[in-house]
């Protein structure tokens, strides 16, 4: 089959899947593809492109997704259904949210996800300032994952160390008796499904109240 730069980004998304974000080189990828490392420039100019790229294949994954949720007769039911079913996307790509938050340029495809729902927004009776405070507000949640404030690396304990436990009480017995059970459902420390729809969920509520003033 013959290189395209649509297949040069599925790869770079399987390699992405497969290895991690970190093992997706320009020379791994043409490895991947069967290819001379050259090759890949006719269609991708720079890693930073492909990097680019393969945002704009997940947000299309996410748009494909958010286009098969089932109508829903009010507002808040309608996103929250569409952040979950972008979530999902996210759990299936569980490198994209750190491309995400990077990425300087934005893509079209972004930007169609967020006009749709702005429009969802619109339909359900906010102005377009109170539109405009609730992105805000949902931040990263709007597209389906949250950047977390503690966010220990791989291998990393998240606890209080000991020597320090007597000099923060209350954090020390918090993280003692948190549990997240479930590493399906997560994409960082402490964004899992529960967290994730919990905080979803508070914010949904606060402006479906500002929404009705």
């Amino acid at each position: 089959m013959p290189l395209s730069r649509e297949r040069v980004l599925r790869a770079a998304v399987g390699l992405a899947d497969e290895h991690g974000l970190r093992a997706l080189t320009m020379r791994r990828l043409a490895e991947e593809l069967g290819a001379e490392a050259m090759s890949l420039y006719y269609h991708v100019a720079k890693k930073e492109d492909v990097l680019d790229g393969i945002v704009d294949v997940v947000a299309g994954e996410i748009n494909e997704a958010v286009a098969r949720v089932e109508p829903a007769p009010d507002w808040k039911t309608a996103v929250r259904r569409r952040i979950l079913a972008a979530r999902q996307v996210f759990l299936r790509h569980r490198w994209a949210p750190e491309l995400f938050e990077t990425r300087s340029s934005t893509s079209t495809e972004v930007l169609r996800y967020y006009d749709a729902l702005v429009g969802l927004m619109r339909d359900g009776g906010f102005s377009y300032d109170l539109v405009h405070h609730a992105l805000h507000a949902l931040g990263s949640r709007a597209l389906g994952f949250s950047q977390e404030l503690f966010d220990p690396s791989a291998g990393e304990s998240a606890d209080v160390p000991v020597d320090l436990a007597w000099q923060l009480p209350n954090l020390a017995t918090m993280l003692s008796e948190i549990a997240h059970d479930d590493p399906d459902s997560t994409l960082g420390w402490c964004d899992d499904q529960a967290e994730f729809e919990f905080g979803l969920d508070v914010i949904l509520d606060g402006l479906d109240r500002l929404r009705q003033r």
